[in-house]
C-alpha cells in the first residue's frame, strides 16, 4: 500500500484497552458564612480522589498488582505517560503474562514514541492470548507508524478473517485506507466499525471521520 497525501481525519487510534476513567472530586463553590455546628458535630471529612488514593495506596504496598495497574491505567488517561509507564512495568514485573497490563505498558511506551518497545510487549500479550483483538490492533497500529505497512495490514487482514466482527481491526485498517488515499475503502472500513460496534471510542471517530472523507469527496465531485 503506498502512501498518498491524505486530507485530515478525525481519527485517534491511541485507544486503551484499559478501565474506565475515575473522575476526580470538583471543588464545591463558596459559600456564605454560616452558623458553627454544635460541638458534638463533625465536619465531613473531604473526599479523595482516586488518582489520590491509588497513590497512597501504591506507596504503602508496591507489590499489589490491581492498584498498580489501576493507577498506571488512569495515569495514561491523564496523559502522565512517564508515571504511567513506570508503574504499569511494577505491575507486570508482579504479573509478567496479565494480558491487559502488557498492552497498557506497549500503549504507554508508544505514546513517548518507542515504538519497537511497544511492539516487544504487545507481542507478549499475544503470546499469553493468541489472535486477541485489541493486542493485535495495538501492534499492527504500531507497526503503521514505523512504516511496516506489510506486517501490519497482514495482522489486520488475518484477524479479520479469524474474527470478522472485529470492530478494532476494521477501525485500523481504515485509518491506513485514509493514509493510502483510498477514501472509499477507508469509509467501508469505518461504516463496519459503526455497524458491530455502535458505542464504542471508535465508532465515535469513524463517524467523524465518514463525515469528513465524504464532504471531500462530494467536493471532488462537484469540481
Amino acid at each position: 500500500m503506498k502512501l498518498r497525501a491524505a486530507v485530515p481525519v478525525a481519527v485517534g487510534i491511541f485507544v486503551v484497552f484499559a478501565l474506565p476513567a475515575f473522575a476526580a472530586t470538583k471543588p464545591a463553590a463558596a459559600k456564605p458564612a454560616a452558623a458553627k455546628p454544635a460541638a458534638t458535630e463533625k465536619a465531613p471529612a473531604a473526599p479523595v480522589d482516586s488518582l489520590t488514593r491509588l497513590e497512597r495506596a501504591v506507596a504503602k504496598d508496591s507489590t499489589n498488582f490491581d492498584n498498580l495497574y489501576e493507577l498506571g491505567v488512569l495515569y495514561l488517561d491523564r496523559e502522565r505517560t512517564p508515571e504511567a509507564t513506570r508503574v504499569l512495568e511494577k505491575a507486570v514485573a508482579v504479573r509478567p503474562t496479565d494480558l491487559k497490563a502488557l498492552v497498557n505498558l506497549g500503549a504507554a511506551h508508544d505514546a513517548v514514541g518507542n515504538g519497537a518497545v511497544a511492539q516487544g510487549y504487545y507481542r507478549k500479550a499475544l503470546a499469553v492470548s493468541p489472535g486477541d483483538s485489541v493486542a493485535t490492533c495495538r501492534l499492527a497500529s504500531s507497526l503503521y507508524a514505523q512504516q511496516n505497512y506489510k506486517e501490519s495490514i497482514g495482522l489486520l487482514r488475518k484477524l479479520i478473517v479469524d474474527k470478522p466482527r472485529s470492530h478494532c481491526a476494521y477501525f485500523t485498517l481504515g485509518v491506513a485506507f485514509a493514509d493510502a488515499g483510498l477514501y472509499r475503502d477507508a469509509i467501508r472500513s469505518w461504516q463496519k466499525v459503526v455497524e458491530y460496534a455502535p458505542e464504542s471510542a471508535e465508532a465515535v471517530s469513524a463517524r467523524e471521520s465518514i463525515e469528513v472523507l465524504s464532504k471531500y469527496l462530494t467536493g471532488q465531485v462537484g469540481q
